[in-house]
């Protein structure tokens, strides 16, 4: 299959739409089941080259869960801690496949942001991994293969009409990559640069000790980031992205942005989270808002006289500001990834604030002595990667 027609583009109102390969040769995908659109193509495409890349970086399957072409989450195959399957909704599935653990993670990280997502998995679908994405609001998967009791599980989801695609695992792309914007052709070389842990070499800071398992979360970070929309900043911790910042003009922004959601991806451990007591008819979506409201600043909205009432059995008690930030400097030894040089210390400050330890960044601001200087007032590890990770 050379050209696969698309219903609309972006929006509706754009037509015709199609994918095809410019040079002749087949698409390196296989539609399975459903039809994709044009923005799930988007996210798939993006999301199997950063699972690749993860399951090559660390030797462990990988899953992202992608939205309007940037990770909600992206995870490796470790095993889930109880509370992890707590907060992931997926105690009842007993023990998973790494791969399986992989996708709870990526999707358990910001299931706020994952609701709709399309999935993008390293290794063959296997039937503990479709099990847990049949009961999520998803678009659609792309992975190198399905054992045949997963595509069956897959194929019943959105009424049959749940997107299906298979990728060519041995496809390489070329060397050249073009787009077109205002009718004008933008070509640049593809950016195949390798990310592995010689990359975190060169350490900066005072702290040079650099455990395995945080070599692995900055890998992580700056995998994510390279199929991030810029700028971008993601925090990472136990194999998985934990706060993605993405698309926003100013790097603080983008560090405030991740970390928000590096200190929701905790505060839903706190115990006083995790006993929260639900109503049996409440479905995962309407558990995950209602928890998001009550841990945020618009708790009242979930708490108030008339509406506690329709998500839970009994009222919780206010989860007060002082509560909140008790547990968060709980948090420690997180990992933090940034696409572009800090170009001041308060990016380290903010981080610090959710648990930050290590920090993978390029380096070359003209201000990076006092980067440096706040990073070594937290006792932090930083690596200079001198490598830019920007994405458009």
């Amino acid at each position: 299959m050379n050209e696969f027609e698309l219903k609309y583009g972006c929006n509706p109102n754009q037509k015709p739409a199609r994918v095809f390969m410019e040079k002749g040769g087949d698409l390196p995908f296989e539609v399975k089941n459903g039809k994709p659109g044009y923005i799930n193509l988007l996210d798939a495409f993006n999301g199997y080259q950063l699972v690749r890349e993860l399951k090559a970086a660390t030797g462990k399957p990988a899953a992202t869960s992608f939205k309007h072409v940037s990770p909600a989450g992206a995870a490796i195959g470790l095993p889930l801690s109880d509370i992890e399957k707590k907060i992931y909704w997926v105690e009842e599935f007993g023990d998973l496949s790494p791969l399986a653990s992989a996708y709870a993670k990526a999707r358990g990280a910001d299931r706020m942001s994952s609701f709709g997502d399309f999935i993008s998995l390293s290794d063959v679908c296997d039937k503990d991994t479709a099990k847990l994405i049949r009961r999520e609001v998803s678009d659609g998967i792309i992975a190198p293969g399905y054992d045949d009791e997963a595509l069956e599980i897959l194929k019943e989801k959105k009424k049959g009409n749940y997107c299906i695609l298979q990728i060519d695992p041995g496809y390489v792309p070329e060397k050249i990559e073009r787009k077109q914007v205002f009718g004008v052709t933008f070509e640049q070389g593809r950016n195949d640069f390798e990310i592995n842990k010689e990359l975190l070499s060169n350490i900066v800071t005072k702290n040079k000790d650099l455990p395995e398992d945080a070599a692995n979360d900055m890998m992580l970070a700056l995998i994510t980031l390279k199929y991030t929309q810029s700028n971008s900043v993601c925090y990472a911790k136990n194999g998985q992205a934990i706060g993605v910042g993405a698309g926003q003009q100013s790097r603080i922004h983008c560090t405030r942005l991740a970390g928000s959601k590096a200190d929701n991806w905790f505060l839903r451990q706190c115990p006083k989270v995790l006993e929260l007591p639900f109503r049996d008819d409440v479905k995962l979506p309407d558990r995950d808002n209602a928890t998001d409201l009550y841990i945020g600043q618009d708790y009242m909205d979930v708490l108030s006289d008339g509406k506690w009432e329709r998500v839970f059995t009994e009222k919780p008690e206010v989860f007060t500001e002082e509560e909140k930030r008790e547990w968060l400097d709980k948090n420690t030894g997180v990992s933090l990834g940034s696409d572009a040089f800090f170009p001041f210390g308060d990016n380290i400050d903010r981080a610090a604030k959710s648990g930050v330890r290590y920090v993978a960044e390029p380096g070359g601001s003209i201000r990076d002595d006092a980067v440096i200087e706040a990073a070594d007032s937290y006792d932090m590890v930083m690596s200079f990667t001198g490598m830019r990770l920007f994405h458009h």
